[in-house]
């Protein structure tokens, strides 16, 4: 084996070991590591930003996209946001132990289900560091270990933000190999990470679709895919002009490199020349590439959509429109390109909304609302390790509870079966 294979294995055998203590941890000690990590992440707000500085310089080297960079940058906003999350995650209600459902049986069985902690949870994401503080809050709050492998460009910002964790886990009195983070940039690291069956418990990738795809690839242990957000907005022609233009907008501009940022438009064929064409005016206006299909090409500076553009996510500023005959069209253009992340329908007609809501199977659904509101935090649980988009286990945010899993209590009173 390898150094590294050998330096994964031990991180694994570690992990394992601090899960079995987390998993009978009692809330006030999670909860005092996470205050404690939180207060450390204000403490060190210009170390992170300065390590956070060298990951920038690294960015610019490698080429990332200003929306990467985004995603990459740390300043004292949001540093206090990360802590605020910590914060919040602290206050949350501790899943380990909930009784899920109870029931008693005519054999004098008394049976509850309840929640318990997975194990060792590896994720693997890239550029954003916050990601750090987010998955090791929440597994810690669910009671599981966790091994986390931050991408190349985020090394120093996530080792400085792991740190901080790190003193939350000492002043608790908890395991310090309760989270873990890899320390090299080297990739083949990820590929131990992802064969480590005996030590972690399920992987939960947070990235591109390159990433996700390697990791449902090589993977031997089980996955909670995060696929690319393709996000969907569809304007019938019931929508409310006002609500739209702030929707539309705030969904596509306030970041573009989000998981939950706009990615395809999909317009009412009655209302292009007006509600339509205003929209798509205020997107270009706004400094967003319109690619449209040969309806909406007719508009001054739209770029005509290729076949392509439709089921990519962009990340940037750049949205694709079409045109549909109505609310049937959406939802069948959507199946076809939509990678069941988040999709959101502006409309005052109900029957419209229900079907939109009945007959699309993304994790998210939206009714007159920014699709940037598909965050963890928004959801209200504190933060989230990534949106699951598929159906096993975990759909949508994953929070505390969703990294849990349930085990059954069985009570009798010498209780024999016939």
């Amino acid at each position: 084996m390898s150094d590294l294979g050998q330096q994964m294995k031990e991180m694994g055998a570690r992990a394992r070991a601090a899960a079995s203590v987390l998993a009978y941890a009692s809330p006030e000690a999670k909860t005092k590591a996470l205050l404690a990590a939180a207060d450390a992440m204000v403490a060190a707000t210009d170390h992170i930003i300065a390590e956070n500085a060298k990951d920038l310089d690294f960015g610019r080297e490698k080429g990332l996209t200003d929306a990467m960079m985004d995603r990459l940058m740390l300043d004292a906003g949001r540093i206090t946001a990360m802590a605020e999350g910590l914060r919040t995650i602290a206050g949350q209600a501790d899943p380990v132990g909930e009784v899920i459902a109870e029931w008693d049986r005519p054999t004098g069985l008394h049976i509850r289900r309840v929640r318990t902690p997975l194990g060792v949870i590896g994720v693997i994401y890239e550029s954003r560091p916050n990601v750090t503080a987010d998955a090791g809050a929440l597994c810690l709050k669910s009671g599981n270990a966790v091994i986390l492998r931050g991408g190349s460009e985020s090394l120093y910002s996530a080792a400085a933000i792991h740190a901080c964790l790190v003193q939350g886990l000492q002043a608790a009195g908890l395991p310090e190999d309760a989270v873990q983070i890899v320390p090299t940039r080297d990739r083949a690291a990820v590929e131990h990470l992802l064969k480590m069956t005996e030590f972690v418990d399920v992987i939960v990738p947070r990235g591109g679709k390159g990433l996700v795809g390697l990791v449902q690839r090589e993977a031997r242990v089980p996955v909670f895919a995060h696929l690319e957000g393709i996000v969907h907005i569809y304007i019938d022609k019931s929508a409310d002009p006002q609500k739209t233009m702030d929707v539309v907008l705030n969904s596509k501009t306030r970041r573009t490199g989000i998981c939950g940022a706009a990615e395809c438009l999909l317009i009412h064929q009655d209302i292009l020349d007006t509600l339509g064409r205003d929209v798509l005016r205020a997107l270009m206006g706004a400094g967003v590439s319109v690619r449209g299909d040969a309806a909406i090409a007719k508009l001054d500076n739209v770029v005509p959509a290729l076949d392509t553009d439709w089921g990519t996510e962009y990340l940037d500023s750049i949205i694709a429109a079409k045109t549909v005959a109505d609310v049937d069209a959406a939802i069948e253009h959507i199946q076809t390109y939509s990678s069941a992340h988040t999709e959101c329908v502006m409309c005052e007609d109900m029957a419209v909304r229900d079907k939109f809501f009945e007959r699309i199977d993304s994790a998210i659904l939206m009714h007159n609302a920014s699709t940037q509101f598909a965050d963890g935090g928004e959801f209200g649980m504190g933060a989230e390790i990534g949106i699951a988009t598929g159906k096993m286990h975990a759909r949508g945010p994953v929070g505390a509870a969703q990294l849990t899993s349930f085990k059954y209590l069985v009570e009798g009173n010498g209780t024999t079966r016939a």
